[in-house]
């Protein structure tokens, strides 16, 4: 059954060759073969994470100093991992901030390599004549505050030596936005031509726009939301648990130890993964089919779509960090605009320069209707007062895979007048 099903696969229109460093997100579910499990046979390390002395790649690194969070914690001094696409100009008005989304980082777009574990993830997007047309803009895309390549995050060392582990701040939405300012004056860049972010991403990008809206001329808020809902964090709830309850976890204090919580890690990705794609996708890419010839039904075989979350969630454990991982998710679970603000229509009501949003059908990790109330409340959406919509049967995920489409509708948003 397995030869059968990915002979079809391989016939599909958006079918692609796979191997085990390509980003997931960026590509159609497809069946993992028993040779491409084999390339990840062995123990993953204790942390994913890119870690001082490994190779830079094509990081570069702004030193922002000392920080304090809203929540009154105290981080002596923080550096921003970010890579460049493209070339500033004169008066850096050409530049376009990007926000990465949850599992993501500043390697946009390029091959996989020394210092990258995996190829950009939105390669598609960011490049030469594409929506992100880098012959024209520079595209400046930051590892956000807690992630785990380059960046401060819970992996990075703390003033005494050690890991920062369980130690590390609890961060929100707000906190990892204003940080990145310190990188546009390090750039010198006072004003963005665009601030775009897709999902997690595209709640940065939101309070950019709200926190500094002086330094942003256009606004592109994909697959993402105003208010994290109570389902999103009952969701992240479950997949934060699954990395706590690993008992190589170790309270968040693992990464001296002989094994990390990589078997936690991977349970909460394959958690995720599942809301990423849609229904459809699955069903029509996986069915029923067995991943051997061994049966699933009481003879210990397994079904292909199985062995597909296995094999993804093993392989995310070896390019990220489980306290990372919760670190993120936590700042996810912070995101509301009205905090502290006014209600939804006064907060929203605020954004009357350019502002795509956008939403995809079959999304049911960021379901459309919350696109739907960004819409209805910024007056400056292109579209109206609802949002351009992305049919795809990729979920969540077809932001990062309907490539052509997603760049087509920032190249409107970049060729949209501002006053």
């Amino acid at each position: 059954m397995a030869e059968v099903f990915l002979g079809h696969l391989q016939l599909g229109k958006n079918s692609h060759t796979m191997d085990w460093q390509s980003p997931a997100e960026s590509l159609p579910s497809a069946f993992v073969s028993e040779a491409l499990q084999a390339t990840l046979r062995g123990t993953p390390p204790v942390s994913g994470a890119w870690r001082d002395g490994d190779h830079l790649g094509d990081r570069k690194f702004c030193q922002v100093g000392p920080f304090t969070t809203e929540h009154g914690d105290h981080i002596p001094h923080v550096r921003i991992a970010y890579e460049t696409f493209g070339e500033l100009n004169a008066d850096a008005s050409n530049a376009i901030l990007v926000f990465h989304a949850l599992t993501g980082d500043s390697h946009a777009t390029g091959h996989a390599g020394p210092g990258h574990p995996t190829a950009g993830w939105w390669t598609g997007v960011v490049g030469p004549g594409l929506g992100l047309d880098t012959t024209q803009w520079c595209v400046v895309v930051p590892n956000i505050l807690g992630g785990c390549q380059g960046t401060t995050g819970p992996s990075s060392f703390h003033p005494d030596g050690r890991e920062w582990g369980s130690r590390f701040p609890y961060l929100t939405i707000r906190d990892q936005t204003r940080v990145v300012e310190s990188l546009a004056d390090h750039l010198g860049v006072s004003t963005f031509a665009a601030v775009v972010g897709g999902s997690m991403g595209g709640m940065h990008a939101l309070e950019w726009a709200l926190l500094f809206p002086k330094r942003v001329s256009r606004l592109g808020l994909i697959a993402t939301s105003a208010v994290t809902s109570a389902d999103q964090i009952g969701g992240n709830s479950i997949q934060i648990e699954a990395i706590t309850v690993d008992p190589f976890f170790s309270g968040g204090d693992y990464y001296d130890h002989d094994e990390g919580p990589y078997r936690g890690l991977a349970l909460a990705r394959r958690m995720a993964l599942v809301n990423y794609r849609s229904p459809t996708e699955l069903n029509e890419r996986f069915d029923r089919t067995w991943q051997s010839k061994v049966s699933p039904l009481g003879d210990n075989g397994r079904f292909a779509v199985e062995s597909y979350l296995d094999f993804h969630g093993n392989k995310f454990t070896r390019r990220f960090d489980a306290n990372s991982y919760m670190s993120l998710v936590g700042a996810m679970n912070s995101h509301d605009v009205t905090r502290d603000r006014a209600g939804i229509a006064s907060v929203l009501g605020a954004l009357t320069l350019p502002s795509l949003v956008l939403g995809v059908d079959s999304d049911r990790c960021f379901p459309l209707s919350q696109q739907e109330e960004l819409a209805r409340h910024i007056p400056g959406c292109l579209s109206g007062d609802v949002p351009e919509l992305l049919e795809t049967p990729y979920g969540h995920d077809g932001f990062l895979i309907e490539s052509e489409r997603v760049g087509a509708s920032l190249e409107n948003l970049l060729a949209t007048p501002t006053s």
